[in-house]
């Protein structure tokens, strides 16, 4: 099977910056790209490395250590929205490019003191997540 490449456009993408940035990373020796200007890529191996290495030296840039748990899937964001009633309440938190909606009790909402701009940090626990697979361009 032929090894996986990604355009400079699309690896930027997958990273969540700038084309301009990951060109930058190529020109400093930090990622391999190959062809012709205008066309180069890398590698999805390597382009993987590097969003876990992206990830976990954003995870140690949180403004908290966070204590051990069972939950693998932590990402920290910020409250843009909050539903309110008298028994549940509704949070939205921006979580990088992801948008997460989360239900959790009222009283669960004012012991935190959680409101909209309140930093927090989403925990997903789940036995049971599908993966799709993207075809390539």
């Amino acid at each position: 099977m032929p090894e996986q490449r990604y355009r400079v456009s699309e690896a930027a993408s997958l990273l969540g910056v700038s084309d301009d940035t990951l060109r930058r990373w190529g020109a400093g020796g930090r990622l391999d790209l190959e062809g012709e200007a205008g066309a180069k890529t890398v590698s999805g191996v390597q382009l993987a490395s590097l969003a876990k290495e992206l990830a976990e030296s954003d995870a140690r840039g949180d403004l908290v250590e966070l204590p051990p748990a069972s939950a693998r899937n932590r990402m920290r964001g910020i409250v843009t929205k909050l539903t309110l009633d008298t028994v549940m309440a509704q949070v939205d938190v921006q979580a990088g490019p992801f948008r997460l909606v989360s239900l959790v009790s009222r009283e669960a909402v004012d012991e935190l003191g959680i409101e909209v701009g309140s930093v927090v940090v989403a925990s997903v626990k789940a036995t049971n997540v599908g993966i799709e697979g993207v075809p390539s361009v």
